[in-house]
């Protein structure tokens, strides 16, 4: 299970880590073309957004890893369920009405939550 784990939680820690310093660092226009939503926040709330999907992907390899509160990264996938479940909605009312990916993602966090709890 602890290799499941690693690899499973190393490939959703990845997608976050890239996904967030894309919103961190990006403007508005670089981001738009595959983040339509992007014109109905706020630039700021993208940014935070931004920051918190690094500080999950930190939360989801770190506590593990150093074996200091392992169940922040239980935490960690949780959250990440929740932020889904929000991007969900955040989809359904734009005109963007694609949320495949949104689908995987917390598919995949459900799975680190299974994951995260044999072992803690």
């Amino acid at each position: 299970m602890n290799i499941a784990y690693w690899a499973v939680a190393g490939l959703l820690a990845a997608f976050y880590l890239y996904a967030g310093a894309m919103k961190s660092i990006r403007s508005r226009e670089q981001l738009r073309p595959m983040m339509a939503w992007v014109d109905r926040m706020p630039l700021p709330a993208v940014r935070a957004l931004g920051m918190v999907e690094i500080l999950g992907a930190a939360g989801l390899i770190l506590p593990p890893l150093t074996g200091i509160a392992p169940w922040l990264a239980l935490a960690a996938a949780i959250g990440f369920v929740l932020l889904q479940i929000g991007a969900i909605a955040v989809h359904l009312t734009g005109e963007d009405r694609q949320i495949t990916l949104n689908i995987g993602l917390i598919t995949t966090s459900a799975v680190v939550i299974w994951l995260a709890t044999t072992w803690l």
